[in-house]
């Protein structure tokens, strides 16, 4: 923030001292705006390519305009470099705090996910080849088993993208096979709480839910 702020001050300066143009102030101002984008390049690679790629093509211009000694187009350029290196900024803290809550999420899909797909397995395995408990259909005993190898390549894929540093990605897979996983539990009777919250919604034969206020 301080770099980007001293660059606005001195580009301020510079537009006062320039009535006619001259070349002091045009390579101050082009020097400025080099070492206020340098600290930030790294971060804006990653974070900010778009922001980074509009940032360089304005310093490319003023670079040319000085060395073909057009000054006063260089020192017109002042307040568009400033915006850019502003939205520049603005757009690595943004990024980067999205970044950030995208890993901290997937630190914790990454712990219990796994746990969930290894429990649902040890289900599945336990129930084959032996006859279903009546809240278990074969129709869903057979759908979960398919579902199962699906969200385990799902998984995978979530895996791999977080290793590669692509967390969003790797935290948009995770949320999804987390929920399908959540389904295939209740299908599988191992949520027993929401079975059971579903059971009281349906009143005995001949009984009707009394309405509430």
């Amino acid at each position: 923030m301080r770099i980007s702020q001293v660059f606005l001050a001195l580009a301020a300066t510079t537009l006062l001292m320039t009535g006619c143009g001259n070349k002091q102030p045009a390579t101050n101002a082009v020097t400025q705006a080099e070492n206020a984008i340098s600290p930030l390049r790294d971060d804006a690679t990653k974070y900010a390519p778009e922001e980074l790629k509009a940032a360089d093509t304005t310093l490319a211009k003023m670079k040319d305009d000085l060395a073909k000694e057009d000054y006063k187009a260089v020192v017109a350029a002042v307040p568009k470099i400033n915006t850019d290196i502003s939205t520049l900024k603005g757009a690595v803290v943004q990024n980067q705090t999205v970044a950030a809550a995208a890993q901290h999420e997937w630190d914790a899909l990454n712990t219990e996910v796994p746990k969930s797909i290894d429990a649902v397995q040890t289900r599945v395995s336990a129930l084959k080849g032996t006859k279903l408990p009546k809240e278990i259909t074969k129709e869903n005993y057979e759908a979960a088993t398919a579902e199962l190898v699906t969200l385990k390549a799902t998984w995978t894929e979530a895996t791999t993208a977080a290793t590669a540093g692509n967390t969003r990605e790797a935290t948009d897979k995770g949320r999804t096979v987390q929920a399908k996983v959540e389904e295939i539990k209740t299908e599988l009777g191992m949520n027993p709480s929401l079975a059971q919250s579903s059971a009281t919604m349906t009143p005995p034969a001949g009984q009707d839910i009394a309405p509430t206020n």
